[in-house]
């Protein structure tokens, strides 16, 4: 088992063991040996997103590069798929994203993109958790006269913006909506209000002032309340919040009720099937989709195919079996059509070339009944397998004999996070909020 990379490559309270100064250096000395060449200067793109510890990890992170001989291409605050694009576009080696996503400001991470723009396979984190844990870097240091260099990407922002505008159809605009975009003081508070205005819409943006602390504070993805009643009284056409890195989106129609990730999915791949550009007629998901949306599916006889949770298996998926879309329910969408990982922006920009396209309001795309859902996150002192808890192992399988055909039970663990996640769906909201609560508690009591 890994002792440093998670499901999203390394994450942890920042200061402390593996998100440390000392970690990330050792970690850019890793990559930086890992991509040496003979006659070759290895490049290293590396952004990050506007929690405080930031600046501290991104230097570390730069200092072991520099040793072993590479350069660091600096572009700043920026968001996940950003430096992904980045990362192929400016023919990098490696491109590296500090962040921890929708986590709060104490809490950072370090995320690994390939030369091609995907993130980095797990026998590839292995390679470089090996060498660090070795002790050998030191004897790989690069010569005096080879050190590498630290350069700041200036326009890295404006390549990103350009990239996205792009997506967007030339014969579409965005001219007489007013969008309403929370930005949860995370990396997208520049890049998206300038995608969408330069798109022409009004753009009225919330928690777009980042001060080191507040990333993901009762805002973004995971807290869309407040973008809600800002639509309804601005009266806007749609809201959109992004989470810390912005590789997550959840709208907002203009009556402010919430969309999942789920029913942008089958909205944008409904849109697709009928432009044939639902590849191979396939979405892919993981087990934490609503039953609602294998329902709206196959109404559609679309294809659905189940991941694990999280992005990176689907989109091995998504690769394996030639899918053009695949995503969660918490926002991460991928389009394999523009990009090799999930990006906020650019889900939203499909979302709303559907609303163009058929010149509807967001309200009445909706093609898919949510089924209730109960999710408790309970903060866990370990974690063995579920499955070995008789107490737990039991209540799980009496809600399921309970629910019958009518729902279904998923009890995880954070790949991410030290919780556990108890996952209940049901044929009413109360009999949901029931069951969760049922199981949650013996979870509880057993391994809180």
């Amino acid at each position: 088992m890994s002792r440093l990379f998670g499901t999203d490559g390394i994450r942890g309270v920042a200061n402390t063991f593996p998100v440390t100064p000392d970690m990330a250096m050792k970690v850019g000395m890793a990559i930086a040996y890992l991509n040496r060449k003979k006659g070759h200067t290895a490049r290293i793109v590396i952004g990050k997103d506007t929690r405080l510890s930031g600046h501290m990890i991104e230097n570390a992170l730069a200092a072991g590069i520099c040793a072993m001989g590479a350069d660091a291409l600096l572009v700043g605050v920026m968001p996940t798929p950003g430096v992904a694009f980045l990362t192929l576009t400016m023919r990098a080696d490696a491109g590296i994203v500090i962040s921890a996503s929708h986590n709060p400001f104490e809490d950072n991470g370090i995320k690994i993109f390939s030369r091609t723009g995907y993130k980095l396979p797990d026998e590839r984190e292995l390679e470089i958790e090996e060498l660090i844990l070795s002790q050998r870097l030191n004897e790989f240091l690069a010569s005096p006269e080879a050190i590498g260099k630290a350069y700041h990407i200036d326009d890295a922002r404006g390549r990103y913006i350009a990239f996205l505008k792009n997506i967007f159809p030339a014969d579409l605009s965005l001219e007489g909506l007013r969008i309403v975009l929370d930005c949860s003081n995370g990396a997208t508070y520049k890049v998206a209000p300038e995608v969408f205005f330069e798109l022409g819409a009004e753009v009225i943006s919330l928690f777009h002032e980042p001060d080191g602390r507040n990333i993901n504070r009762e805002c973004g993805s995971q807290h869309p309340e407040r973008l809600a009643e800002e639509v309804v009284r601005r009266r806007a056409d749609i809201g959109l919040a992004f989470d810390g890195d912005g590789d997550r989106v959840i709208a907002v129609d203009e009556k402010g009720r919430v969309l999942t990730g789920d029913q942008i999915i089958v909205i944008c791949a409904a849109a697709m099937q009928r432009q044939n550009r639902l590849k191979n007629n396939l979405v892919v998901t993981t087990v934490m989709s609503n039953l609602g949306l294998k329902v709206a599916l196959a109404e559609r006889g679309i294809t659905h195919v189940e991941a694990n949770v999280g992005d990176r298996y689907v989109l091995e998926e998504m690769l394996a079996k030639d899918a053009a879309i695949g995503g969660e329910d918490s926002g991460h969408i991928i389009f394999l059509e523009h990009h090799s990982t999930g990006d906020g922006i650019i889900a939203a920009l499909e979302l709303l070339r559907v609303m163009r396209e058929q010149g509807r309001p967001l309200s009445e795309l909706g093609c898919m009944q949510v089924f209730p859902q109960k999710l408790v996150n309970i903060t866990v002192r370990h974690k063995p397998e579920i499955a070995g808890i008789p107490q737990i192992d039991a209540v799980i399988k009496e809600v399921e004999r309970e629910l019958g055909n009518k729902g279904r039970v998923l009890v995880r663990y954070s790949g991410t996070q030290q919780m556990c996640r108890v996952m209940v769906e049901g044929p009413t909201v109360e009999a949901t909020e029931s069951a969760c609560m049922k199981i949650a508690e013996v979870v509880k009591a057993h391994l809180a």
